[in-house]
């Protein structure tokens, strides 16, 4: 996608600013639909089990059959976005939304559905979802300009928490007069909408990319969450709210039965309380985020949830948890709302797939662990006592983001700064051969401290961006020398690391480290092929590519 001027303007960014994108505001309706459709399908499943008498763990597992797929497939389906034409792939995976969803249905529908049975069959429409959702985040984040990533972030929150506020209740009304197979039935529908307005959508041209092999690209993924300073901040943040803060969505239809005495109606309502302020914090955290920033609006935000929790865990009456429902369902969105836009608008574009698929993993993953052990415990400890407690351990997060908050961004220049490599000189390069990178830094006793200090930054900007082993080493025969190795799967891997995985804030970091030395001499070791590559008979068993530089470095 080229650069436009919304790209480059500068100023706020206003919070419908994505809909002037036509395909992005078709696909936001559609997905809207789908979202409705599906949370018809969480209450219907969950009313299933309320019907049936299941206990309090069988009701938490509907959710955590939705979360769990994404453990096991977040990274693979991260990879698989980043790969393969993502338009491609959601249309296959929205095909077999509607296989599975029409065979729940029916089977609903004949009387034949067990409680194990739809947690099997809600555990399938779950692995779907986690193989869809990368690939739909990052081609969302691939349609609209750069500076409208966070706002277009926060409208796919609103179309999610617009679903929870339209699709319980319409699901609640539904399940009183129609019953649970039409629930599943208008789930289905849902999804052959989505597909639809995907099969339609024929103007849609990828980004291009240099492949990978699978493996390597995972790895390369992993490898820059790991070395993101900023990224591991926000994941660590979420997950430790989210495991707790899952304890009022998964326990919530045991509250409305057992506490308030409320119908699949009065659930559907309640739902519709959540829904109803998480729509409104979609709309308003843009705001809030630009003028506080993330880390004020994740710490309030965190602070009301647990509040919250709390009392509607001790509500007595319906009309004191309504209104405490949409300040929790607001302040939710406050959490999640904001660190999914910041971690979008942070990754580089050639990763960014594959750290939203890591994203992903651990807001399912925490809901899917918070829904399972919540469960367990209510069933001894009771379904308050249980709620309670989840929203005083949010609190307890809320405070240690106090001594450990949300890493800034702003100094962390994104785009891509594409490092100049001196041309092969004669070497018939096999890319997929091992490389190994020498960089020998002459360097002043006066610069020296600075120097390994500056080089630490080094080593995490080298490993996000393709670095399986890094070293810094002191040469014994010249001790005013400093040589840095690092080891990279392949050479084609290397070049990656020079023309689309540095970005700006990369290229100043080596640069400050290079500006400390007085000559920088830099080394290319690729390991031999055992078959097709042809060397010079001194090069028996590496090729040396050799090249001098002063300011560009590898």
């Amino acid at each position: 996608m080229t650069d436009t001027a919304a790209d480059t303007a500068t100023g706020p960014v206003r919070v419908l600013a994505p809909f002037t994108v036509p395909i992005f505001r078709a696909l936001w309706i559609a997905a809207l639909v789908s979202n409705i459709g599906s949370w018809m399908q969480t209450v219907g499943a969950q009313w299933f089990m309320v019907e049936q008498n299941s206990p309090p763990l069988l009701i938490a597992l509907v959710q955590t059959a939705s979360a769990a797929p994404v453990l096991l497939l977040g990274i693979p389906a991260g990879v698989l976005g980043e790969l393969l034409n993502r338009r491609g792939l959601l249309i296959w995976v929205q095909a077999a939304q509607v296989l599975i969803s029409a065979g729940l249905v029916a089977l609903t529908a004949a009387a034949e559905m067990t409680p194990y049975l739809l947690l099997v069959l809600t555990l399938l429409l779950g692995a779907a979802s986690a193989v869809q959702l990368p690939a739909y985040e990052a081609i969302s984040a691939e349609i609209v300009p750069t500076r409208m990533i966070p706002n277009a972030a926060s409208l796919s929150a609103i179309s999610v928490n617009l679903a929870r506020a339209i699709g319980p209740a319409i699901a609640g009304l539904l399940l009183s007069s129609l019953g649970v197979a039409f629930v599943f039935a208008m789930n289905l529908a849902s999804f052959a909408v989505f597909l639809i307005v995907l099969i339609g959508w024929r103007s849609y041209r990828p980004d291009p990319h240099q492949p990978e092999r699978f493996i390597d690209a995972t790895r390369a993924g992993v490898r820059y969450v790991t070395h993101s300073g900023v990224v591991r901040r926000l994941y660590v943040r979420l997950g430790l709210f989210v495991v707790p803060g899952s304890v009022l969505y998964a326990l919530l239809p045991v509250l409305a039965t057992d506490q308030l005495g409320l119908d699949s109606a009065g659930y559907g309502v309640l739902l519709a309380g959540l829904g109803v302020g998480s729509v409104a914090a979609a709309f308003f955290a843009p705001i809030v985020r630009d003028q506080i920033g993330p880390n004020h609006t994740v710490l309030i935000s965190s602070a009301l949830f647990g509040t919250g929790t709390v009392v509607v865990a001790l509500s007595p009456s319906l009309a004191l948890t309504l209104p405490v429902l949409a300040v929790v369902g607001a302040a939710w969105i406050g959490v999640v709302a904001t660190l999914n836009g910041v971690v979008e608008s942070f990754l580089p574009v050639w990763v960014r797939a594959r750290g939203l698929s890591i994203y992903q993993m651990v807001l399912f993953g925490s809901l899917a662990v918070g829904a399972a052990v919540s469960g367990g415990v209510a069933g001894w400890a009771g379904t308050a006592i249980t709620t309670a407690a989840a929203g005083i351990i949010v609190i307890v997060v809320t405070a240690s983001q106090l001594l450990w908050p949300l890493l800034p961004t702003a100094e962390k220049k994104r785009p891509t700064a594409p490092f100049p490599l001196a041309p092969d000189q004669g070497a018939d390069i096999d890319p997929q051969g091992l490389t190994l990178v020498l960089v020998r830094y002459d360097v002043p006793d006066v610069n020296r401290a600075a120097f390994v200090e500056q080089m630490r930054l080094v080593e995490h900007s080298r490993r996000r961006t393709g670095a399986r082993t890094w070293t810094l080493y002191q040469d014994r025969e010249s001790p005013g020398e400093l040589v840095e190795v690092f080891g990279v799967g392949s050479w084609q891997e290397h070049l990656q690391q020079h023309t689309t995985r540095p970005t700006q804030y990369d290229d100043e970091t080596i640069h400050a480290a290079s500006a400390l030395a007085t000559t920088v001499d830099v080394h290319h070791l690729i390991q031999v092929g055992r078959t097709r590559i042809a060397f010079p008979a001194s090069s028996t068993h590496i090729a040396r590519h050799h090249h001098k530089k002063q300011e560009n470095q590898p």
